[in-house]
């Protein structure tokens, strides 16, 4: 199985999709768009992609030229047939790709937050591994119009477009489930006078917040990598058996 990870800013990290891709014995090329690595010319050495979050738009491309290169990209993997997981701004470059319309500050959350599944969720295959309502932690101020070939499968209050699917496995999650709380510790660390703009009191607030919602994220979190991966697996099965039937 091979994997490209496309990271959008410093600091991004796997987290629990990197967990459950070595579980997997996945091997990544993991691509630094955001410091100049160049994209590959097209999906054919990959079985899947993940794309990371960042703190730029989706519509960014005067000071990220890559973006729109990126978002053909991922629809090029979705058109082939691979598994293609995009997290918070990753799902913002999804929708693009799709055909969706990038809402610049029209949804901003932060901290953990309740995720709960529409029936669609409830009936999918990677979704469906957290159950029906989980916390994940959340980082954005932007949000996305529905693609017009996509399934909502998750939402919430603030945002109702939490999650959606596009073909068989393309998926787009606006929360972080990969951020399990060691890796939310790194940001909190990295990221301490971002965070108090952001929502002064909560680095204060954040232990009895973890133990509130820590444990029950992780579980998700790792629940869903390991759902995705398996669409990762399927995709190689079927080419394979398809190979072999010719």
């Amino acid at each position: 199985m091979h994997v490209l990870v496309v990271e959008n800013m410093p600091h991004s990290d796997l987290g629990l999709v990197g967990v459950a891709l070595a579980e997997a014995g996945a091997g990544l090329d993991i691509r630094k768009a955001y410091a100049g690595d160049a994209l590959p010319a097209g999906p054919d050495a990959y079985d899947g992609m993940v794309v990371l979050g960042g703190e730029q738009s989706a519509l960014d491309d005067t000071l990220h030229p890559y973006l729109p290169v990126l978002c053909d990209l991922m629809r090029r993997f979705t058109e082939t047939d691979r598994a293609v997981l995009g997290i918070c701004l990753g799902s913002q470059l999804l929708a693009r790709a799709h055909g969706g319309d990038n809402r610049l500050g029209a949804a901003r959350e932060f901290g953990w937050h309740e995720i709960g599944l529409t029936a669609a969720g409830q009936a999918d295959p990677v979704l469906s591994a957290a159950g029906a309502r989980f916390p994940a932690f959340q980082w954005h101020s932007d949000t996305f119009t529905l693609p017009h070939a996509a399934t909502v499968l998750a939402g919430n209050d603030a945002v109702p477009l939490q999650a959606f699917r596009i073909g068989r496995a393309s998926y787009g999650t606006q929360f972080h489930f990969e951020a399990g709380t060691a890796v939310i510790g790194r940001w909190k660390a990295i990221y301490r006078d971002q965070i108090d703009r952001i929502d002064p009191g909560w680095l204060a607030r954040s232990a009895d917040l973890e133990a509130q919602h820590g444990a029950a994220s992780d579980t998700a979190g790792l629940a869903l990598a390991r759902a995705f991966v398996r669409t990762i697996v399927v995709a190689r099965q079927g080419s394979a058996a398809r190979v072999d039937a010719a």
